[in-house]
């Protein structure tokens, strides 16, 4: 039995769609979330820039002894996922790959759609790797820049959402899509909406939900899973902004009660205020 924690980090509060999905499928299991929030997006940033980033984020989680990194975040999975798993000698888990396979495999019209960040759409990887698993599989990604800030606010509930996610999708709709990977793990949030946009016949593809399957994998393959402890595991959140907007936000989509992050500093003190 290996009690310690299993770390996620994102460039804000998406990462918590593919918290939500482990604590659910891993719930002996301990964690350490940290979202860049203050930094948030990441997708329009360069990729020398997105790769610091990433790497003060799994620096402060190193230190925090964790067992395992996800990389929560597609953009910084796109640009930064090799470097970092070649650096560390833990288990480093990103969201793309998990959400292609599981994308190929929903398809039946091989038709696939990618909506992402600016960073992951220009990176092309969903692509790439759709591509090598089937390369008659024709793909059509489309940035959504809009759609972190909204999530990022807490408005995806508002009226401005819903007009934002019709208005920017319009043109994958005479795309004859089968299947839409949410290539950004803050999407989920607007789920509902998405679903909407799209029509009911268009499978959405949640990559953040798939890569825990994966991580459930690596713990048995590295035997350093807590299935035997008979406690529920522990969720510790940090976030580089504010607390109460990340609290807010939290406690909705996880649905855990109260929860109480601890703001950071990064490229800095590694120190909780």
């Amino acid at each position: 039995m290996n009690d310690q924690p299993i770390g996620f980090i994102d460039s804000g509060v998406g990462g918590l769609t593919v918290v939500k999905e482990a604590m659910k499928q891993l719930p002996n299991e301990n964690f350490i979330y940290l979202g860049d929030t203050a930094r948030c997006p990441y997708g329009p940033r360069p990729k020398e820039q997105v790769i610091q980033f990433t790497w003060e984020m799994a620096h402060f989680l190193l230190n925090k002894k964790i067992k395992m990194l996800v990389i929560a975040c597609n953009t910084a999975t796109a640009v930064a996922l090799d470097e970092i798993k070649e650096q560390l000698q833990i288990p480093v888990v990103g969201v793309i790959m998990p959400g292609t396979r599981a994308a190929v495999k929903a398809t039946k019209n091989h038709r696939i759609g990618v909506i992402g960040t600016k960073g992951t759409v220009k990176s092309a990887s969903y692509k790439r790797a759709i591509k090598e698993k089937n390369e008659n599989t024709k793909v059509t990604s489309l940035a959504c820049p809009k759609f972190v800030p909204i999530v990022e606010s807490n408005q995806i509930h508002s009226s401005v959402a819903k007009k934002i996610v019709f208005e920017t999708l319009l043109p994958l709709k005479n795309k004859h899509l089968d299947t839409l990977i949410l290539g950004c793990t803050h999407y989920p949030l607007l789920r509902p909406v998405i679903q909407d946009a799209m029509g009911q016949d268009v499978t959405l593809i949640d990559s953040g939900a798939e890569t825990i399957s994966e991580v459930s994998m690596l713990l048995d393959y590295f035997n350093i899973s807590n299935a035997e402890n008979k406690k529920m595991g522990y969720a510790e959140f940090y976030t580089t902004g504010s607390t109460h907007l990340f609290d807010q936000i939290a406690q909705e989509w996880l649905d855990k009660g109260e929860i109480q992050s601890k703001q950071v500093t990064l490229g800095g003190t590694d120190n909780a205020s």
